[in-house]
């Protein structure tokens, strides 16, 4: 057979492709792996987490009751505690209406400046709590741009109670719209549309159809913004000037008491603040147990 009649062989015919490697099954991971990696969570939790909040309320209790309830009760704590709760229940309410509102527009309309919108309500994650009580404090201070305007009204802002509110509702406004935007997008309008094809007016729609679908999802961020207002310290530090007995909140009069060396009193401030977060997160728990189901449902609608 003459060498023109063999089959050429070409050189650019590439190897036989390997076969695809089989993804491995999430959860399949060796036993020694899952040991480790649960260790490490619950090492880093105990040590960084819980072991600090025993030792806040270790250091309350340390001198009795007696001393522990003088702390507490005090005039100067007792102001704080009032003030404390009294800004989280305007700053609270103020960001579940307007959190509300911007997630509903963002989720179930398309209009110019959307993508605006998000980014603003995520600027205060993005911008120092200090940074932000000092904006405020250079727009309605005595030598602010309104300041002198506000002054002539007989209207005080900074080192008041007002200015402890906006400082609040500006680094809480993020919790509600931001748990509340990826679960109605997530729903979709299907539902609305449907009710309002029915003859059901717009705020019937709102209240029957689109609030109870995202009540969960409403109740964690109320959660979280309640005790991130309870516990600012930054912005409010800038904008109370730290008057005691008159503009401080709780965190503000446990460094001050810290800062005094009155540690005991300190520490027992402290624990109510911490008390306060720990019945927030009970009743979240207890909720989770009580409609578990509910609330599994709602996540993966």
């Amino acid at each position: 057979m003459s060498e023109a009649a063999l089959p050429r062989r070409d050189a650019t015919v590439p190897a036989k492709a390997a076969k695809p490697r089989r993804a491995r099954p999430i959860g399949s991971e060796s036993r020694l792996v899952q040991i480790l990696l649960i260790a490490v969570s619950l090492g880093f939790l105990l040590l960084f987490l819980l072991l600090p909040l025993i030792s806040v309320f270790v250091e309350a209790g340390a001198r009795g009751w007696s001393a522990y309830r003088a702390a507490i009760t005090e005039p100067d704590a007792v102001a704080a505690i009032r003030l404390t709760l009294l800004v989280a229940s305007i700053a609270v309410p103020f960001n579940v209406v307007v959190g509300v509102a911007a997630a509903w527009a963002i989720a179930k309309f398309e209009f110019r400046g959307k993508n605006l919108l998000i980014s603003l309500i995520d600027l205060p994650f993005s911008v120092s709590p200090v940074i932000s009580g000092l904006v405020y404090v250079l727009l309605f201070g005595a030598q602010g741009y309104l300041g002198p305007f506000l002054k002539a009204n007989g209207i005080e802002i900074i080192f008041a109670l007002p200015g402890l509110v906006l400082a609040t509702v500006f680094v809480t406004f993020p919790f509600v719209a931001r748990e509340l935007i990826p679960h109605m997008q997530s729903l979709g309008s299907t539902d609305e549309e449907a009710a309002l094809t029915l003859g059901a007016s717009p705020w019937r729609v709102f209240f029957s159809i689109t609030l109870p679908n995202v009540k969960w999802s409403l109740f964690y961020g109320v959660l979280l913004c309640n005790a991130r207002a309870m516990g600012e310290f930054g912005a409010v530090a800038v904008v109370s000037g730290r008057i005691r007995g008159l503009t401080n909140t709780m965190p503000l009069h446990v460094e001050i008491l810290y800062n005094e060396y009155m540690s005991a009193a300190a520490f027992a401030v402290a624990s109510l603040l911490a008390g306060l977060t720990l019945v927030t997160l009970a009743l979240k728990s207890l909720l989770e147990w009580r409609y578990g189901d509910a609330i599994a449902a709602a996540r993966h609608h």
